[in-house]
């Protein structure tokens, strides 16, 4: 997929949104775990520091006393992560796990339990729940405060815990959620590739206009595209009528030229030769200008392939019937598969210039190959006669013509390299083997 393609970068896109949102969920959820933890914690001591406040009791000489210790075992353990303490005034009294050490969390005022933070024995922090108490008669109240603690070691492994099965989870749901949006925005883009294969149908020939059946978002611009195809087709009519007229145009005048050059013979063959000369230049002048027309007015929204060798082998053919094709021998190996990029009809008439020019030329000989490489698709015409010279090479591509010893306009060979090069075909000259001239005609596979 290239780096340009609209589907990866809204799939990247997506993917960074997804993992961006799933990332903020995973903190949000492990906030909310720490506070549901402390929520809960702080419950189950607050229950613990109920149950102890139900059973302390103040001794005669004035210290508190706990009738029964809460059942839990870690309470009994030193440093065992869970902790009571009993003050009242001065006097203490602690469960077994703080050992020799105190939980000293300051004052308080009020007489509504508290949630606090404290240092345990072993360094460790502690989250702690501080209840007032009053015991005693009534106008000899003794104020005691109960202190239960927890390490928050323990709440760490379970958030830790937690995060394990989070971790997976939220990554499993990032492949899924991507893959799922991945095929989501395939299928909301396949509205576009299939206006790109219909347009490859209208790019190809098979089909005039784009169908209408597409989404409310891509319906305008298939209607602009058929408008613009539809204008192109006007302008295609115009230019072919123009060509037309032109070309019944300029026959009349043409063909009256060329019999008063038939006519003023007798009395001045100079001035008839002239006469006729620039006749056959000027309609060289008009096919060309007639080819190049053609080539103008077809553009390049309606273009088609066309196989190379039926079409070689039916101009070969034809190109036996002509005079002097009968006795050269006509070698065409050209590939079934190998395609032209334009309309056979523009094929035809840029390989029949060329044949019909190795017609003339050739001794004996005329070769008809075609191939593919690296370079691309290559077709080549060549022949054994005398070739071409460099400055009539170059006069091809100022529209002179080059061969005066030969019937014809002339202008064959340049008309063709019009036409190819319209097409994308690059059309070069070089001295055969054979001996005569060699075009080879080479565009993009």
């Amino acid at each position: 997929m290239r780096r340009d393609s609209l589907r990866l970068r809204l799939g990247l896109a997506a993917a960074a949104l997804i993992g961006l949102a799933l990332l903020l969920a995973g903190a949000g959820l492990t906030v909310i775990l720490d506070r549901v933890l402390d929520t809960r914690t702080a419950d189950e001591l607050d229950r613990t520091a109920k149950l102890i406040a139900g059973r302390v009791g103040i001794a005669p000489d004035g210290r508190p006393t706990v009738s029964r210790e809460p059942p839990d075992p870690r309470f009994a353990s030193p440093y065992g992560g869970l902790y009571w303490q009993v003050e009242a005034g001065s006097q203490v009294l602690r469960s077994r796990s703080l050992w020799d050490k105190r939980l000293d969390l300051g004052p308080t005022t009020g007489d509504a339990p508290a949630t606090a933070e404290a240092t345990g024995p072993d360094g460790g922090r502690l989250i702690a729940i501080v209840r007032p108490l009053e015991i005693g008669p009534r106008g000899a109240e003794i104020r005691l405060r109960v202190i239960v603690a927890e390490d928050r070691r323990d709440l760490a492994a379970s958030r830790a815990t937690f995060l394990r099965l989070l971790v997976p989870a939220l990554a499993a749901l990032f492949v899924v959620l991507t893959l799922a949006l991945w095929l989501f925005v395939h299928r909301a883009l396949a509205p576009f590739r299939v206006l790109q294969r219909d347009l490859g149908a209208v790019h190809a020939g098979t089909r005039t206009r784009l169908p209408e059946h597409f989404p409310d978002e891509v319906r305008p611009l298939v209607a602009d595209l058929n408008r613009l195809l539809d204008a192109q087709e006007r302008a295609l009519v115009r230019a072919r009528a123009a060509a037309a007229d032109m070309a019944h145009g300029l026959k009349t005048p043409l063909a009256v030229l060329d019999a008063l050059a038939r006519r003023t013979g007798p009395a001045d063959p100079g001035l008839s030769a002239e006469i006729a000369e620039q006749a056959r230049a000027m309609g060289g002048q008009v096919e060309r200008a007639l080819a190049r027309a053609r080539i103008a007015a077809a553009g390049d929204l309606r273009r088609r392939t066309c196989r190379l060798a039926p079409v070689a082998e039916r101009l070969v053919a034809t190109m036996r019937r002509l005079p002097e094709g009968d006795s050269l021998a006509w070698e065409v190996a050209v590939p079934e598969a190998l395609a032209y990029p334009g309309e056979e009809g523009e094929l035809m008439e840029v390989l029949g210039n060329l044949l019909d020019n190795a017609r003339k030329w050739a001794h004996r000989r005329v070769r008809v190959t075609g191939a593919a490489d690296t370079g691309g698709l290559r077709l080549t015409v060549e022949d054994d006669g005398p070739g071409m010279s460099e400055a009539a090479i170059a006069g091809i591509g100022r529209g002179q013509r080059w061969d005066e010893s030969r019937p014809g306009t002339g202008f064959g060979i340049a008309i063709a390299r019009d036409i190819a090069e319209a097409a994308g075909v690059r059309m070069r000259f070089e001295r055969s083997e054979m001996g005569g001239l060699l075009v080879e005609l080479r565009w993009p596979g």
